[in-house]
């Protein structure tokens, strides 16, 4: 197929090694006949080589850029705050020379005697009030940029109307410098592979992506660019990020989402909000979250076999990223209520602040012994790894990415014909009740948790009956998914590798 029109090169801001998605996105559209290069990030030192995800390759560009201060935190403190310093490395410097000279003069002191010594330890005092005062000009230093960093000041916040009320889309690298250090990373990779289409995963590469179309149509190469948006950018909510870091990446993708040739997304409700957000010409495709079924299933372990638990203990299983949006600890909390059941939870880093927290709660519960933390598996083996739970758990809380598509861990508990207590966010509430796969518990209830897992064990066969519904499973297939890509890349690209390679 050489001089075809079949060389992609996809993108995300992760190591790849935890993104189901990509990988399954990777996989599926090399076995299409597709030349894939999947694109990630090496935040290490380590020099990691390529590896192969099925036929597609996967290389990890070094990301580790030099941090451009904020222009709000690098003025001078002057009008908030006279008594503070200029800035915190100014503050460290004054006040470690006085901690240098005291040991200094402690030393000397100690060897002195007569009027010397007398001398000393009044120089030892002069310090000691030197440093007193130098280090109350540092907290006052420190709590200048605690402030800036909230953003809750009167000024801080008419700034940031300001740039994006004059700017508009364009605020973007006035709110956060940093973003312009993901082209940097990626432009080389990419110019030097010279791809047919540039598939981007999520806001932050669909701006590299298109910085890399505009650099090849210069050059006189048609490239395509599809947008893969999985989440709802201003719908996201972080309550720990920098003030102006959502805002900033809101712009960035609003001014590049006219860039992209199609756009993919995860469920209806997205793409609808998304269509009408950006005024895209055409709807998005839906490409689901699905997992990778296989025919007869590849062999795997078994999260029960690794809990070491016999068929007859109930056993909850919890599989993804851990964090306090996820609403995991209502989980932890049902151990207390429920003598006889054992939580498995499926992680990625297993030694997260997180995950270590809600080891230190079981044990409160005098439940630790019921909590257990297992790896991860392979993308094909994830769905015959979970079946041998008992049942399924999706705990989010109530925030607006959450409300409108359905996670991968949810049609994985499908697949692997598990029973789902999942909690009340609307999309997943809706089809939960629709299909009668699981029951439905009010967000960060505990007492309302336990029916609902109380409510399947006592019935488990009737909601695992529920997938036997005509074609409900079917549909929730990654090679279904995978068929609606290939044809957003073929209508692009007006070509089909997978046509050319059956006649070859």
């Amino acid at each position: 197929m050489s001089g075809q029109p079949n060389k992609v090169v996809m993108l995300v801001d992760n190591d790849v090694r935890r993104d189901s998605r990509v990988q399954k996105q990777a996989r599926s559209m090399a076995e299409r006949g597709w030349e894939v290069t999947l694109l990630g990030i090496n935040r290490t030192e380590d020099v990691i080589p390529p590896w192969k995800v099925g036929d597609a390759t996967v290389e990890l560009v070094d990301y580790r850029p030099e941090r451009i201060e904020r222009a709000h935190l690098a003025r001078s403190p002057r009008w908030r705050d006279p008594l503070a310093y200029r800035t915190g490395a100014r503050a460290n410097q004054l006040f470690g020379w006085c901690e240098a000279q005291a040991r200094v003069l402690e030393d000397r002191r100690r060897s002195a005697s007569g009027p010397g010594r007398v001398v000393l330890s009044a120089r030892i005092a002069a310090n000691r009030a030197l440093a007193s005062w130098r280090g109350f000009r540092r907290e006052r230093t420190i709590e200048v940029r605690r402030k800036r960093h909230r953003m809750h000041g009167l000024v801080d916040r008419l700034s940031t109307a300001a740039w994006m009320k004059v700017l508009g889309t364009k605020s973007w690298n006035h709110l956060d410098p940093n973003i312009e250090s993901w082209d940097e990373a990626f432009a080389p990779a990419i110019d030097r592979l010279r791809p047919d289409l540039i598939h981007a995963n999520d806001f932050r590469m669909l701006f590299v992506a298109a910085r890399a179309t505009f650099r090849a149509r210069a050059a006189g190469r048609d490239v395509k660019l599809v947008w893969d948006a999985h989440e709802f950018m201003p719908g996201v909510e972080h309550a720990t990020a920098h003030p102006r870091w959502i805002p900033s990446l809101q712009q960035l993708e609003a001014e590049h989402a006219q860039y992209a040739d199609a756009v993919l997304t995860v469920s209806d409700p997205i793409a609808d909000l998304l269509q009408e957000h950006h005024g895209l010409p055409e709807r998005p495709t839906i490409v689901l979250n699905t997992p990778i079924v296989q025919d007869p299933p590849p062999e795997a372990p078994s999260v029960r076999a690794r809990c070491g638990l016999a068929d007859e203990v109930p056993l909850i299983v919890y599989s993804g990223y851990v964090d306090p949006n996820r609403g995991v600890g209502v989980v932890i909390e049902s151990l207390g209520h429920l003598p006889d059941l054992h939580v498995a939870l499926v992680v990625g880093q297993p030694d997260s602040p997180v995950v270590l927290g809600l080891q230190e709660r079981a044990a409160e519960l005098g439940a630790a012994e019921r909590l257990h933390i297992l790896p991860y598996v392979p993308v094909e083996q994830i769905v015959p790894y979970l079946s041998s739970a008992t049942l399924g758990v999706h705990s989010l809380i109530h925030m607006m990415n959450h409300e409108i598509s359905l996670a991968t861990k949810f049609y994985e508990y499908s697949q692997a014909r598990l029973p789902i207590v999942g909690s009340d966010v609307r999309f997943m509430a809706e089809t939960i009740r629709r299909t009668g796969q699981g029951e439905v518990f009010r967000v960060g209830d505990v007492d309302d948790f336990v029916r609902a897992v109380r409510a399947v064990l006592a019935d488990r066969e009737r909601y695992v009956a529920a997938y036997d519904q005509p074609g409900l499973l079917d549909a929730w297939t990654w090679e279904h998914q995978a068929d609606a890509m290939h044809e957003v890349y073929r209508d692009l690209v007006g070509f089909d590798p997978a046509v050319i390679g059956a006649t070859a």
